[in-house]
């Protein structure tokens, strides 16, 4: 890891003409594009996670007071989809989102919409197809911590007088935040360096820092921009982890911990 890290580091500071530069970095700071293509990342960084946590936590606490043999026949269905190719759950959810595919059709049978609304090529199917892929990572940490979770407290809260909401959210509710968090700062940290689902998905239209990598390589084969690009990602994917890290053990972040 330490030999490849360095090397991107070291190609940041190269120019075209392979000379030692601080241009690549003095780009970013000066064009707003580069600002513009890091605040997209971010709002859809944020946007998966926070769908991905109004949809997987009622599921995740769903599966856990299910038995625990049914819950690990249904927790199959939740992890099904690391079974199946990225680039091929990409280009399905192309298929079904495309103005002629399934969704448009179904919509327009039952009377939803009158004609083909746009679902893909733009922020809404990227934000589709990354919350699909990224839902699993939140669903098995924050699920791990809600079975962690000892029973006996919420019985306890019910002899105190406690209704069953108020036992979920002043007793549950906080400690399986541990989980909570932890499957938020994976779903978050992964979507940083997303490439696939945005590309395809976005049409050109959500750019993130990932896509202007590819592109500096790819159509201008500047490998200094690229580096710096992926430089500045990586230390502020560290600066995301080390103020995690003070609120939570790095057992937690990774979904071993209550």
């Amino acid at each position: 890891m330490v030999l490849p890290v360095g090397w991107l580091f070291w190609l940041s500071f190269l120019g075209e003409d392979g000379n030692f530069t601080l241009e690549n970095y003095q780009r970013m700071v000066e064009s707003k594009s580069y600002a513009r293509i890091f605040r997209n990342t971010f709002e859809v960084s944020l946007l998966t996670t926070a769908i991905c946590i109004l949809i997987g936590y009622p599921l995740a606490y769903f599966l856990s007071q299910l038995p625990r043999r049914t819950a690990n026949l249904c927790m199959i269905t939740v992890l099904l989809p690391f079974w199946t190719s990225l680039l091929v759950r990409t280009y399905a959810w192309l298929v079904l989102l495309q103005r002629r595919g399934l969704v448009n059709e179904w919509g327009m049978d039952i009377g939803l919409w009158d004609e083909p609304i746009k679902l893909v090529h733009n922020l809404t199917g990227t934000l589709i197809g990354m919350v699909h892929i990224m839902l699993p990572f939140l669903i098995l940490p924050v699920y791990g911590s809600m079975r962690a979770i000892d029973r006996d407290y919420l019985k306890a809260a019910a002899n105190l007088g406690a209704s069953p909401t108020q036992a979920f959210w002043r007793v549950f509710f906080p400690l399986s935040l541990p989980g909570l968090f932890a499957g938020s700062l994976i779903v978050f940290v992964l979507c940083l360096g997303f490439f696939v689902t945005p590309a395809v998905l976005g049409g050109g239209k959500v750019i993130m820092v990932s896509m202007r990598i590819a592109t500096n390589i790819e159509l201008f084969f500047n490998w200094g921009a690229a580096s710096a690009l992926g430089v500045v990602l990586l230390f502020l994917t560290l600066a995301i982890l080390g103020l995690a890290s003070r609120v939570l053990r790095f057992d937690q972040i990774l979904g071993r911990g209550h």
